[in-house]
């Protein structure tokens, strides 16, 4: 091989080097212009995420909380009547015992 054909087959891979090099340059165009896009939809998400979604998640959470009081509240109601139900079944059996020590 002569030096003239060394020098072409250097220029012919330079050149195949440089076209290689053209395409990642245009895909990296791209890629940057994706994430470009991407960083603007987080910067959309993470504004309804603090505007919307957390506040309507602590909306949720108090009527939550409120639902809870008066479940407790009804549940008061409810274990005072079951004491004085007790209370009654007691004092029946007290009369009938009453009643037949009486008798």
């Amino acid at each position: 091989m002569t030096d003239s054909e060394k020098l072409d087959l250097l220029v012919e891979k330079v050149c195949g080097l440089e076209t290689r090099f053209d395409g990642l340059e245009t895909r990296f165009d791209g890629l940057e212009t994706r994430f470009d896009g991407l960083e603007t939809d987080v910067q959309k998400i993470k504004v309804v995420l603090e505007n919307e979604i957390r506040v309507n998640i602590q909306r949720v959470a108090e009527g939550h909380l409120d639902l809870s009081r008066n479940l407790h509240d009804a549940m008061k109601s409810s274990n005072e009547l079951e004491m004085l139900a007790i209370k009654v079944r007691m004092l029946e059996s007290d009369m009938l015992e009453l009643k037949r020590k009486i008798s």
